[in-house]
């Protein structure tokens, strides 16, 4: 007779476990503008990712499921999981996420991916985090984390909004920015809020490639770029990450290639 015969009545298989998803509760969804949102679904036991990763996100429509990507914005060590997204006018999966409701369920891919993450850089004494719109995203879930804190002595995150409104998490950037009792060993965090088409609403008015290319970002910053110190990580629209690539390259800056770290790093789910 076998153990299993053994051991008494036997648990049905799980349905879903062979699945590459799990299904999770929307506990949480705040609006920022009509059109950005954030919400906090559930998270599984076994999920693990790094700050900066992202997960493919399941909605259910009248044709199937769709699958979007979504960088976790929530630190990683944090019970539930949170995500920030834009709603596209037409839409198949916007079209779905803009009539979920808290309690009702979203499905979250059992795997994280992507390498917008700090221990694909080489070692320096700086990050710069420059973000458009939602890319903001993964750099908010690293700066949850104490790790960023220690491996550097500088932390400048740069996010550019078309308005003011879409500054998503200003308050919570703008404390850790003016947060002056801090511990020893712990960087300092410079927040430089870039607003395109408000005249006056922040200091820094034009897109980030051009910032760059006056030196009007690095004035703001108060720091110079540097290979030899500068870490930089970009997540935004492919037209401000292509520009800056060929900007920061012809500075001397690259990305990771075939095991040696790089001084920048790109999303590339867009």
């Amino acid at each position: 007779m076998s153990l299993s015969a053994k051991s008494g009545p036997q648990i049905p298989p799980d349905p879903t476990a062979d699945q590459k998803w799990t299904t999770q509760r929307v506990s949480e969804i705040r609006y920022w503008t009509a059109n950005m949102l954030s919400f906090c679904t559930t998270r599984d036991d076994e999920f693990r990712f790094t700050p900066g990763q992202y997960a493919r996100l399941g909605v259910r429509t009248d044709t199937g499921l769709v699958w979007r990507p979504f960088s976790m914005v929530s630190d990683a060590a944090a019970d539930e999981l949170e995500f920030l997204a834009t709603l596209v006018p037409g839409g198949r999966f916007s079209g779905a996420l803009s009539h979920v409701q808290p309690g009702e369920t979203i499905l979250v891919d059992r795997a994280s991916f992507g390498f917008l993450t700090v221990d694909q850089l080489a070692t320096g004494r700086e990050l710069w985090m420059l973000a458009s719109g939602t890319g903001l995203g993964p750099f908010v879930s690293i700066l949850r984390g104490a790790t960023v804190w220690r491996d550097f002595e500088r932390l400048i995150v740069v996010h550019s909004v078309r308005r003011s409104s879409e500054l998503a998490y200003r308050d919570e950037l703008q404390a850790l920015a003016d947060d002056h009792a801090v511990a020893s060993g712990r960087a300092r965090l410079a927040y430089l809020p870039v607003v395109t088409r408000e005249a006056g609403a922040t200091p820094l008015a034009a897109r980030i490639p051009e910032l760059l290319a006056d030196g009007r970002l690095e004035e703001a910053a108060g720091r110079p770029l540097r290979v030899e110190a500068s870490r930089l990580m970009v997540c935004g629209n492919p037209e401000m990450a292509l520009a800056l690539r060929q900007a920061l390259g012809a500075r001397g800056f690259a990305t990771s290639r075939r095991g040696v770290p790089g001084q920048m790093a790109f999303e590339k789910y867009w």
